[in-house]
């Protein structure tokens, strides 16, 4: 049984840990959410917007201009872009953001003001999209700057990173393609690459090892000599 002594110091490093993240990484890029969000140029003059003119905002802008790499998902707006983008500082940050671009001061924990808005931007199916997508993708700064400093090597750091956020839109693409098949009945173009994604998996899960192939030959051949 482990020592009250470790249980408390383990509470106290782990606890203090977030407290740091809480009060420098999110509460910074909280910050420059909010500002990118209520700044921005129109008619020719950079100033602050009001809640009708948020499309206008430094943020929108920066949204717009990737939003479109996550249409095939379902969430191809830039308030979602933007979420996800943000989640990469931090995963708590999505709420926080989503809490920020639809008029919120405060949301709550389990972001309940929040859900009633945001169900009507997305279907069903794409939310969970998007929670799957943020759920696979690469990790908060924090947990990078740990693979990086564990990897020791950048290359593999940036493979790693690029790996996970891959694997995260492709998983996610087939969630919203299928999803939206099975549901709506609508068939297109992804739904087509999402059925080939999903064959790629089941053919990586069942085809047979190589390693393990060559073993057998190999024993055969040992077994057939004796």
């Amino acid at each position: 049984m482990p020592t009250v002594a470790n249980v408390l110091r383990s509470m106290w490093e782990r606890g203090w840990s977030f407290i740091k993240k809480a009060g420098t990484i999110i509460l910074l890029s909280t910050i420059v959410v909010w500002f990118a969000s209520y700044f921005g140029w129109v008619d020719g003059q950079f100033r602050m917007l009001e809640a009708m003119e948020l499309d206008h905002s430094i943020l929108a802008k920066l949204g717009s201009t990737i939003s479109w790499l996550f249409i095939p998902l379902g969430w191809g707006n830039w308030k979602s872009a933007v979420a996800a983008l943000t989640g990469l500082v931090a995963k708590e940050n999505v709420v926080g953001t989503f809490g920020i671009l639809y008029g919120f001061a405060e949301v709550a924990e389990d972001g309940s003001e929040i859900w009633g808005t945001l169900a009507g931007s997305m279907t069903a199916v794409a939310a969970y999209s998007f929670l799957v997508f943020n759920l696979l993708c690469a990790p908060c700064f924090a947990a990078m700057g740990a693979i990086k400093r564990e990897m020791n090597n950048t290359r593999w750091f940036w493979f790693a990173v690029g790996y996970q956020t891959l694997l995260a839109y492709i998983v996610a693409l087939c969630v919203y393609q299928v999803g939206t098949l099975i549901t709506t009945g609508s068939f297109g173009f992804f739904t087509v690459v999402a059925f080939v994604l999903i064959a790629g998996f089941i053919y990586l899960l069942v085809r047979p090892e190589k390693a393990k192939s060559e073993s057998k030959v190999k024993l055969t051949s040992v077994a057939g000599a004796k």
